[in-house]
Parts: C-alpha cells; sequence; structure tokens
C-alpha cells in the first residue's frame, strides 16, 4: 500500500509492505524499517512501567454514550493510575466501567449516583 502524508508543511512518500512472517516493512520517503509483532509484544510492557502517562493540564473525562452513574469509585482528591475505574455508567442494559486514561488527581467529580448523563457531558475532571 503506498500514499502521501502532509504535516507540517512537508510532503511524505509512505509505502507498507511485508517483512517476512508476522513482520511489516514501513517505508517513509525510501527509508524502511522493519517492525515484527513479536518485538513490540515484548517491549509494550517495558515501555508502559518506564513512561507512565502523564498530562500536563486538566484531563476530563466524558461519558462515551448515554447513560444512568450506578457507582462512583473514586473520590475529589483521590491519586488515580491511568486505566484505574472511575466510575460504572449503566447504558442499554450494560455496565461500562469508565477507567482512567492518565495517572492522575481527581480534582472535580461532576456527577452522582443515580444521575442521567447524555453523551459527551463530563463526568470527572484529573489533574
Amino acid at each position: 500500500m503506498e500514499f502521501s502524508f502532509t504535516g507540517r508543511g512537508k510532503e511524505y512518500q509512505i509505502k507498507i509492505d511485508d517483512c517476512g512472517p508476522r513482520g511489516v516493512r514501513i517505508a517513509v520517503n525510501g527509508k524502511g524499517f522493519c517492525f515484527g509483532a513479536e518485538s513490540a509484544v515484548e517491549a509494550a510492557p517495558v515501555a508502559q512501567s518506564a513512561m507512565p502517562k502523564r498530562s500536563l493540564g486538566a484531563k476530563e473525562v466524558a461519558a462515551p454514550l448515554a447513560g444512568t452513574i450506578s457507582e462512583i469509585t473514586v473520590n475529589v482528591g483521590d491519586i488515580v493510575s491511568a486505566g484505574q475505574k472511575l466510575l460504572i455508567l449503566s447504558a442499554m442494559k450494560m455496565e461500562n466501567e469508565i477507567l482512567s486514561e492518565i495517572d492522575g488527581k481527581i480534582k472535580e467529580i461532576r456527577v452522582a449516583k443515580n444521575q442521567k448523563v447524555a453523551e459527551g457531558d463530563i463526568l470527572i475532571v484529573l489533574v
């Protein structure tokens, strides 16, 4: 597959091919690199633990769909980790865990248990 991309005022020619079993070759402006599935899987846990996700400002957690808040598992001032459950949003007879995308501190909780929310409503603010 070939395509071009323009970013920061510069055009890039990108080509993607097979690179052996379970691998892919990505070439940008003629310079190619092979990436294998095995190396990507092995590198992921090291990269996550070595470089925690951080936010430069407040991070708003929005409702991914309309529903009702059935449980809030954090309080204002709590320190949370990326992937930690913040609350449960019930929608269409299913419970949806809303997880933190970053490491941070709970600055605001803008909802209450049993409150109905619309898609896109801000539920929690992290810093």
